[in-house]
């Protein structure tokens, strides 16, 4: 893998050199190439586009939740999808049009509920039971109407780390299809005035390679949406099909294109709608790590060397599992490079290690290198997704700041805390 270089011989990221940025914002430091999360939501749009398929592109704020990214996501006419009411205001903050939001969580709380509705939120995607009667309290109370989606179980488990899965029948998430929850659901819904169902819903999982999964979640909610229009003659609207396309991490991952994936999913659709005489419904999405992913970079300085007679040395770098806490939850991998010379001969086998104090601070195990020394930078590739946003005050380090970069412009856009910053909540005992 070449990496893109100045004069300098740096790593340059959106064409701006990465130790000039480690520098100027100093470390850790959370970059992304914006030109790249355009990129790949141009893509998906493409596709569909091509396909003449009515759709949407509902970016997963999960991935990576800042007023920036929202920012860039309606630039290009996107949806977006939020599972709390601090991502909400977060996008609400951002000038995000309420139409184009959806509301995801497998336990809203009421107060969220009325903070959506009172926004204009533009779909609430149903995830149990209780929730609806939490939601037609806040319609009735407010005397307002709201679209949802209910989101199902299909019973199809992703090849993918166990953390990941969400899509089988034994999940948290949404309404079983098997027992007959989601039918319940859905009479429930349909005799509501207030409510108007628009489709289905159906999540299966993160960081997937294989097309399988997708074809099949395809076909299983059109023959939902098949025995519904027979039992209760409800035409289904939406079909969404979440998203979860996984994305090149080290050398060993081989991913398809994301918007291979998409390409699938409009098949399966298709030919079942064809099958079983039905209206096409839009096909929505909802991806995430393949839009921030690969175009997020962690930049680290180097510090402390612990050299081990026959065993591998830990190369210590000032951030760890406080910033980018996946290698740690699930052994995530990564691919790290010294972005001063990004392209030099590998010298060195080393633990990356961060430096908090948990044995399991290790953010890349097996780490390949060249020579280092004191005050490199490091850079952590593909950290666009899930690492910023679960971010941590462990140890009671602050928060990195986040930088755009486009153009050959560097942009900040969250800053970075400060102790005040940790500080300001904490209250006296005496």
């Amino acid at each position: 893998m070449v990496l893109p270089t100045n004069k300098a011989g740096h790593l340059t990221i959106g064409g701006v050199d990465a130790v000039s940025l480690a520098h100027r914002y100093q470390t850790p430091l959370v970059v992304y190439d914006v030109a790249l999360i355009k990129e790949q939501i141009t893509k998906f749009k493409r596709v569909f586009e091509e396909q003449a398929v009515e759709y949407e592109v509902s970016y997963a704020s999960k991935a990576f939740c800042a007023v920036a990214i929202y920012q860039v996501i309606n630039e290009l006419d996107c949806h977006t999808d939020v599972v709390s009411g601090g991502e909400l205001a977060t996008a609400l903050k951002a000038g995000f049009p309420a139409e184009k939001i959806s509301f995801h969580g497998n336990n809203k709380s009421i107060a969220e509920l009325e903070f959506a509705i009172k926004a204009g939120v533009g779909v609430i995607i149903v995830d149990n039971f209780y929730e609806i009667d939490l939601l037609q309290k806040v319609l009735r109370e407010q005397n307002a109407k709201t679209k949802v989606i209910l989101r199902v179980t299909p019973g199809i488990s992703a090849h993918t780390h166990e953390y990941d899965q969400t899509g089988q029948t034994d999940s948290k998430f949404g309404f079983d299809l098997a027992s007959g929850q989601a039918d319940k659901a859905l009479t429930q819904l349909l005799a509501d005035p207030q409510i108007t169902v628009l489709g289905l819903h159906a999540h299966i999982g993160s960081q997937i390679f294989e097309l399988g999964g997708f074809e099949l979640v395809g076909q299983k909610l059109m023959e939902v949406a098949h025995s519904w229009k027979q039992k209760y003659g409800y035409t289904t609207k939406v079909i969404n099909v979440g998203g979860g396309f996984g994305i090149k991490y080290t050398a060993e991952d081989d991913p398809l294109a994301p918007e291979k994936f998409v390409e699938q999913i409009i098949k399966a659709v298709k030919q079942k709608a064809i099958e079983y005489e039905l209206e096409l419904p839009a096909i929505w999405i909802e991806p995430g790590r393949s839009i921030t992913g690969p175009g997020g970079y962690n930049l680290y300085t180097v510090g402390a060397r612990k050299d081990i007679p026959d065993h591998l040395s830990y190369l210590a770098v000032d951030g760890g599992m406080g910033d980018n806490i996946r290698p740690a939850l699930y052994q995530a991998k990564y691919t790290a490079v010294l972005a001063n010379d990004p392209n030099a001969k590998v010298t060195q086998t080393v633990h990356l290690a961060g430096k908090y104090c948990e044995s399991g601070d290790i953010l890349v195990d097996r780490a390949t290198l060249p020579k280092t020394k004191p005050g490199d930078i490091i850079a952590l590739l593909a950290t666009g997704a899930y690492g910023y946003a679960m971010a941590s005050n462990y140890n009671r380090n602050p928060r990195p700041a986040v930088v755009f970069v486009e153009n050959g412009q560097a942009k900040l856009v969250v800053k970075r805390e400060t102790y005040a910053d940790l500080l300001k909540l904490d209250l006296p005992y005496k």
